[in-house]
């Protein structure tokens, strides 16, 4: 009986430490040899075989096999899962170290920073930013300007109608009017309408169906033909260089009298002529003048009481003109490789 002890005890120590590699395995063993009918317990089941005298010793050495057998499982079991454990954290491993993907960084859109700093130079001069809807009624993007119905000045627009009191503005000045009609009447006026506008004009570089524009108005006691003159001459040597040539030809718009289009000597040549100015040494960048009597009347203000001067330019005239851009469709094309040049 001892010898088979002892011959059981060594053969499930060799199998245990030398041939299970999973904790399956390891529970196979276990019941092989110390489950209710494993071959350990079947020893302590026929110990009523052997001579009573002989059966306390024999029972203390079946008994302290079977506690080194469960110590030795025991031992095993711990050292199984930590190298089960060690497996997955290994299969599941992220290196953290590793450098993500890289996140670009944006940046402000070379209109974004015309108009920015266009919108900065006004407001040093002391005019506020107002700003008015895109979808504008007819009576405020026309005949609130001067523009009735059968104005043949609206022949010069051609424009995105919803209904057909309903339109797409064409330009910013209809926020002039709902500024001086938000106003007390005769009250003093120092504003610039920044925004996008719509037209159906899209047939070559220098167009586009939606441009960004920024108008402005002046309305006090007093206002004159040179104060327009000085405003615009000290904003064009600020946004583009100081002594920079302007000069002033008359023009017709229907919301001003007298009309003026504002030229610049051209930033290309510096006024000797070249193939952007075609040769004249100048390009026109504006057009301005004072606010008709009619206009300043329909919003309740009276012209023998104030005067007042207003203009309107493209801001992607003067991002064309600053970053050297000869083709006004790529503000819109979404193109990162033109857009990173900013």
């Amino acid at each position: 009986m001892e010898e088979k002890i002892a011959r059981l005890k060594k053969q499930a120590e060799e199998v245990i430490r030398q041939k299970v590699g999973n904790l399956s395995d390891l529970n196979e063993i276990r019941v092989r040899y110390l489950g209710k009918k494993g071959e350990i317990t079947t020893l302590l089941h026929s110990l009523g075989e052997i001579a009573k005298e002989e059966r306390p010793r024999v029972g203390q050495i079946v008994n302290d096999a079977r506690r080194q057998l469960e110590d030795l499982i025991s031992e095993k079991t711990a050292e199984l899962k930590e190298k089960e454990l060690k497996a997955k954290l290994a299969k599941e491993h992220i290196d953290v170290t590793l450098s993500g993907r890289h996140a670009w960084r944006g940046h402000p859109h070379p209109l974004t920073i015309t108009l920015d700093r266009i919108k900065t130079i006004f407001m040093d001069m002391g005019f506020s930013v107002e700003e008015g809807p895109e979808i504008e009624r007819d009576y405020f993007n026309f005949e609130a300007l001067n523009l009735p119905k059968d104005h043949p000045a609206r022949d010069m627009q051609d424009s995105f109608y919803i209904t057909d009191e309903i339109l797409m503005r064409t330009q910013t000045s209809p926020v002039q009017a709902r500024t001086m009609q938000a106003h007390e009447p005769n009250s003093p006026i120092r504003m610039i309408a920044p925004g996008r506008v719509y037209r159906r004009d899209d047939y070559d570089a220098t167009h586009s169906p939606m441009f960004t524009q920024v108008e402005g108005l002046v309305i006090d006691k007093g206002i004159r033909f040179s104060d327009l003159k000085g405003t615009l001459e000290l904003f064009l040597q600020k946004i583009f260089h100081a002594g920079i040539g302007v000069r002033f030809r008359p023009s017709f718009f229907p919301f001003t009298e007298p009309s003026a289009e504002v030229d610049i000597s051209c930033v290309m040549c510096h006024g000797k002529g070249c193939r952007v100015c075609k040769g004249t040494g100048w390009l026109e960048i504006l057009g301005a003048g004072m606010v008709h009597p009619h206009v300043l009347e329909m919003s309740g203000y009276d012209p023998k009481q104030v005067s007042g001067f207003a203009f309107g330019l493209g801001v992607e005239r003067i991002a064309m003109l600053s970053y050297g851009i000869d083709d006004l469709r790529l503000f819109y094309d979404n193109d990162l490789r033109f857009l990173r040049q900013f």
